[in-house]
């Protein structure tokens, strides 16, 4: 209770930074990946994302109530597509608004080992093998790596983040299950329900079809992934996901 009652109190510091109607937008979405990972090491990912209504409805009534008259979009695909595209290992992104809160686009990466590193911290390890099995990625995100990452990303994002003290951001260690009873009382249980169903859906196509898929499953040439959000907001522990091919 008084780990609960002291988040809180950072959480109305941070508000008072930062404006409300965006909080909620980048923790409450539902999004598609789909990628190729080409030999080498080159990638393609084609994205699709949007806010939940209920969050959409919240975001546009506050924006109302706050007398912000702009139209800019919710998500904005051109200023997210400028931010990572000086980040390490991406050759060029292009995201546009598919409406005030979806977007969609393409990112090309040139070398997923280096693919939003930090320094010498990788949270991606790509090997290339001539026989059957001998290729593979893992993707091992933990609690000291996600921060780093999330910095190459929009300033945005990590701002977001920070003001619903997403664990993952604020450095605190925090189950799932008191996460989102910290957001039930601060934004209501609707939201939270939200934030806890909401789920990214990946499929990505190797060269090879996978031969071992550990955190998804194969299908011919592609490993299927769906990566519960909330999970990734807390990494109570590490994720891992590993295809060889």
């Amino acid at each position: 209770m008084i780990h609960c009652y002291y988040t809180m109190i950072k959480l109305r510091k941070i508000c008072v930074l930062l404006s409300v109607p965006l909080l909620v937008a980048f923790s409450s979405c539902s999004a598609r990946i789909e990628g190729v990972v080409r030999e080498g090491g080159a990638a393609e990912i084609s994205l699709k994302t949007s806010l939940e209504m209920r969050t959409h409805a919240l975001i546009s009534s506050l924006r109302d109530f706050m007398g912000d008259e702009s139209d800019a979009p919710i998500l904005d695909g051109p200023s997210i597509s400028r931010s990572m595209a000086a980040a390490p290992g991406i050759r060029s992104v292009s995201l546009g608004n598919t409406g005030p809160a979806a977007l969609e686009g393409d990112i090309l990466i040139s070398d997923v080992n280096d693919f939003l590193a930090t320094g010498t911290a990788r949270f991606i390890t790509f090997t290339e093998g001539q026989d059957v099995g001998s290729s593979s990625i893992v993707i091992n995100l933990d609690r000291a790596a996600a921060p780093q990452i999330i910095s190459r990303l929009s300033p945005e994002v990590e701002e977001y983040l920070a003001a619903l003290l997403a664990p993952v951001v604020l450095g605190e260690v925090m189950p799932a299950q008191e996460y989102i009873a910290l957001v039930t009382m601060v934004y209501g249980r609707p939201q939270a329900q939200e934030i806890a169903a909401a789920k990214i859906s990946v499929s990505i196509e190797f060269p090879r079809p996978p031969t071992v898929v550990l955190g998804g499953t194969a299908s011919g040439r592609r490993a299927e992934f769906e990566i519960p959000l909330v999970d990734l907001l807390v990494l109570e522990t590490p994720l891992l996901y590993e295809v060889h091919w």
